[in-house]
């Protein structure tokens, strides 16, 4: 884990934004389309952390951005290029714009000075999706990386922001992946070769302490 003075050098709330990704209703809400995910999010804290976070950076003056999948009733855009894709169009649940599926689960609060970015396409929050020049024109340099899953959009947000030339920060206990065991795993062995990991309380204390301390 990073020191205090490491974290604190790269979470400036100036240039920091904390990007949640899919922490919406259909996902990880009590009524997801992947149940398996959204009983882990929350069992292992993560949506609490993700939720915590988010409040954090509210009163701390930190950017936050929500990343939220979706699909048109016809489909329209949407990928069929992969098995994922191919089963998502087959779940009970589907992430309808405009409908509950995707609007973002509790507890995270959505504040009005927070950004919504809908996707119709891909795996990635970052890729295709115009995140990256908001991003740019936030001032942003670091971007820390929550939410779901630790299977596929997280690492894919990682390794987009960090081939943009941001430095992704990850709040190991805020994301969650299937099984349960994959998730420590795949941070260790992959997300800490390229991001810096850390834990909420790590970041939530960089943020509560004055920047003049």
């Amino acid at each position: 884990m990073p020191s205090y003075e490491q974290l604190r050098e790269v979470l400036d709330p100036a240039t920091t934004v904390l990007l949640t990704v899919e922490c919406q209703q259909g996902v990880v809400g009590t009524e997801s389309a992947l149940p398996e995910l959204a009983e882990e999010a929350r069992s292992s804290g993560a949506l609490a952390n993700v939720a915590r976070l988010v409040i954090a950076a509210h009163h701390s003056g930190v950017q936050v951005v929500h990343a939220v999948a979706e699909r048109r009733p016809d489909g329209r855009g949407a990928n069929h290029n992969a098995r994922l894709f191919r089963a998502a169009e087959r779940l009970p649940v589907q992430q309808l714009s405009g409908t509950r599926a995707v609007r973002i689960a509790p507890p995270i609060e959505v504040a009005d000075e927070d950004l919504v970015v809908r996707r119709l396409h891909g795996l990635s929050p970052l890729a295709g999706t115009g995140v990256d020049p908001l991003l740019r024109n936030l001032g942003c340099r670091t971007l820390l990386v929550t939410g779901v899953s630790a299977n596929v959009a997280i690492p894919n947000a990682v390794f987009d922001a960090v081939n943009l030339g941001y430095t992704a920060v990850v709040p190991a206990d805020a994301i969650a992946g299937v099984p349960a065991d994959y998730t420590p795993a795949m941070v260790r062995n992959t997300l800490a070769l390229v991001a810096t990991v850390a834990s909420t309380q790590d970041v939530l204390g960089v943020w509560k302490r004055p920047r003049g301390a």
